[in-house]
């Protein structure tokens, strides 16, 4: 079967748009970046997933696993038990709209779990709470991922 050029360079152009193509919801998009595993297994367990994959749009501050890995022994744990815990702590890292890390307005902004996070943007840094901005930008059809160097604990 021939190949037209045209095709040709369409299959090599969307080819190159990598892992955080459009076509993928948030949790598809947090899965391909490698960095999410336990933010993805503590969505699934406190039954927060079909939220991130609905329509949107969302922002979402997700902690790294090294991330985790800095709360005490045990925490991470105790959560997985503690559903609605675990699902309150998780939606505290999410707000509604599409926020680009360019974007950021400082403030408090509402998260979809009812509290607030206090943004601040400075000559490019962003901190969400004590959280410091790693990597930025990652989209997805439904919103956009910013990966955070801490976990964001609500302030109940």
């Amino acid at each position: 079967m021939k190949r037209s050029r045209a095709a040709i360079v369409a299959a090599i152009a969307l080819s190159s748009l990598g892992p955080f193509a459009w076509g993928a919801d948030l949790v598809e998009t947090a899965s391909t970046s490698g960095s999410f595993k336990t933010f993805l297994a503590a969505a699934k367990a406190a039954g927060i997933t079909d939220t991130l994959k609905n329509s949107g749009p969302y922002t979402v501050f997700a902690p790294s696993d090294s991330a985790f890995n800095q709360l005490p022994p045990g925490t991470v744990n105790s959560l997985m038990k503690d559903k609605a815990k675990l699902a309150e702590i998780l939606a505290h890292h999410v707000i509604p709209g599409k926020v680009m890390v360019a974007d950021v307005k400082p403030g408090e902004v509402q998260t979809i779990q009812g509290d607030t996070v206090t943004l601040k943007s400075d000559n490019g840094k962003v901190t969400v709470e004590n959280a410091n901005v790693i990597q930025s930008d990652m989209l997805a059809d439904n919103g956009v991922i910013h990966e955070i160097d801490a976990v964001v604990l609500p302030r109940k």
